[in-house]
């Protein structure tokens, strides 16, 4: 009758601290994080200050950043519109929904408002720039069925790009027509923008990326280069590898 006792109340107590045991957190391994490659060949974006399309700021930025995730053991995540050959923002969404991707980041690269620009040239060439506003923002939307993740993966992204040498820009929230979005967190450049379908759409937690101002001359360069790059993508990485270790699994 002891012996009986004494089992069933091990039982009870073994089954009491495997309740509470926390879910063990992901692994990057297993962790699966779309990377989205804003615009498309059809619709190239914005077009920098020396003449070149955002779409080939984004399609360059997104490779390093996922070599980047690769390399710190982020081997299951995948980019999305490598080649830009896809328009439509819902099909993008699609695909990381159909993929089951855990986390969705949509790089791009910023512009300004008409207003704001001026005209010079360059080899002969008459371009627009605007050298007032420059630095990185995040988005997020409040019609995500993740917003708080979203939020907290925006949060620990631009922590990791401040902690790097990087600016956040504030020109977005900006009472103008065109801008005015709501800002979130001035210090860290993150912004509400609700009805952008790649954020509000996708059935994960989603951010979207705005790595520099391209109208900006002098910042426009500084996004050419690789070692710049690198810096973002190491930024994104420590995001990442931070976010995933919040994440606890059933």
């Amino acid at each position: 009758m002891l012996n009986q006792l004494f089992s069933i109340v091990c039982l009870g107590l073994f089954a009491a601290t495997a309740a509470a045991a926390p879910a063990p957190a992901c692994s990057p391994g297993e962790f699966v994080i779309a990377l989205d490659v804003g615009h498309s060949l059809h619709s190239p974006g914005a077009v920098s200050a020396r003449g070149v399309p955002e779409f080939r700021f984004n399609q360059e930025l997104a490779a390093v950043v996922a070599d980047a995730l690769t390399a710190a053991g982020f081997r299951k995540g995948f980019v999305i519109n490598a080649d830009g050959r896809i328009a439509s923002l819902q099909e993008r969404v699609a695909e990381a929904n159909r993929r089951h991707a855990e986390l969705f980041l949509a790089i791009h690269h910023d512009s300004v408002q008409p207003r704001y620009l001026s005209e010079w040239t360059r080899d002969g060439v008459t371009h627009r720039y605007s050298d007032r506003f420059h630095g990185f923002s995040l988005f997020v939307s409040g019609k995500n069925p993740q917003f708080a993740d979203s939020r907290r993966f925006a949060n620990l992204a631009a922590m990791a790009l401040t902690a790097r040498g990087f600016t956040p820009t504030l020109h977005h929230a900006e009472p103008i027509p065109g801008e005015g979005r709501p800002l979130l967190d001035a210090a860290l450049g993150i912004y509400r923008f609700d009805d952008l379908i790649v954020l509000k759409a996708a059935s994960m937690p989603a951010v979207l990326l705005e790595a520099g101002v391209i109208l900006n001359r002098d910042e426009e360069r500084q996004l050419t280069d690789t070692a710049y790059r690198q810096r973002i993508a190491g930024a994104i990485v420590a995001a990442a590898q931070q976010y995933c270790s919040g994440v606890q699994r059933p």
